[in-house]
């Protein structure tokens, strides 16, 4: 525990271990992120702040409304990388292009491309794929199965053409689950079993860690080494725990840190992950190695 209290002393100097925040966005990405005041949206960017545990002023993610208070922000805790999330569901949608504009000049910055065959067509999903990775030199692509229209879950045979072309190309998915999924039905680690089952040589990451059934999730990682949970914001919460005590032993190397911002600091999250007792050489696992290794970061 020596190392890792200096770990921490050297975070708050500034001279900190690599950190990749793997889900990571600015508020003027969305208006879902709280880019204007006074909106339906901004008062949910602020309630979900206030439920995940943020102190301090619940409104700390005005100042990600430029890109330059967004920098700021990523270069004041000292992120090695930050992951930009892309999503494409009926309710929201961000172009991948304007991803794209966001990560491509900043070499702190890392894409995820969005794209939703339930709503395109699985040809056209595929084409999306291929330009946001190739074109836009993306790192990843995000499916959001519980949020499509009808609901889905991830073992729909509707996305198994999309995760067979991922697989062969060697791309990530990130899957988003969680208790904000419009049927709880939805947010079921089981059906994430068999897509990891049928796709063993696909990279899965698991945003949200299919809060609060994250035991389920433990187990689905436990069985397939190819699942890589990222809980972040619900990492913090009471339900989190079963996720928090696997990466201190056999998910060390599956783990991967993410703050959620903009609903929780980006500064407090990784204090509060230090906090959670992990030696320094898992820390360095969780924090920075295995992003690094599964969205293919030099």
């Amino acid at each position: 525990m020596v190392g890792l209290r200096r770990k921490i002393k050297e975070q708050e100097k500034g001279e900190i271990m690599k950190i990749i925040d793997a889900r990571c966005r600015p508020a003027f990405l969305h208006p879902f992120f709280g880019a204007e005041d006074g909106t339906a949206e901004f008062e949910t960017a602020k309630w979900l702040n206030k439920r995940v545990g943020t102190r301090g002023a619940a409104t700390h993610f005005v100042k990600s409304r430029t890109i330059e208070g967004f920098l700021d922000e990523v270069r004041s805790a000292r992120l090695t990388y930050a992951i930009v999330v892309g999503r494409k569901t009926p309710a929201q949608q961000i172009d991948n292009a304007f991803v794209g504009q966001i990560v491509a000049p900043h070499k702190e910055l890392l894409g995820v491309a969005g794209v939703d065959p339930a709503l395109d067509g699985v040809d056209e999903a595929i084409k999306q794929i291929d330009y946001a990775i190739d074109a836009l030199k993306l790192k990843a692509v995000n499916i959001e199965p519980g949020f499509a229209s009808p609901p889905r879950h991830a073992d729909d045979r509707l996305y198994f053409p999309v995760y067979e072309h991922l697989s062969k190309r060697k791309i990530p998915l990130t899957l988003m689950s969680g208790p904000t999924t419009p049927d709880l039905s939805f947010n079921d680690p089981a059906h994430l079993s068999l897509v990891a089952a049928n796709f063993p040589a696909l990279s899965i990451v698991v945003y949200h860690g299919y809060y609060p059934n994250t035991a389920g999730l433990v187990g689905a990682a436990f069985r397939y080494e190819n699942i890589f949970p990222v809980p972040d914001m619900y990492g913090f919460i009471a339900g989190g725990e079963p996720l928090i005590e696997a990466a201190k032993t056999f998910l060390q190397d599956q783990f991967i840190f993410g703050s959620s911002y903009p609903f929780r600091p980006i500064r407090q999250s990784i204090a509060d992950f230090l906090a959670f007792g992990f030696t320094e050489a898992i820390a360095e696992k969780l924090f920075f190695n295995n992003a690094a290794r599964v969205f293919n970061v030099e």
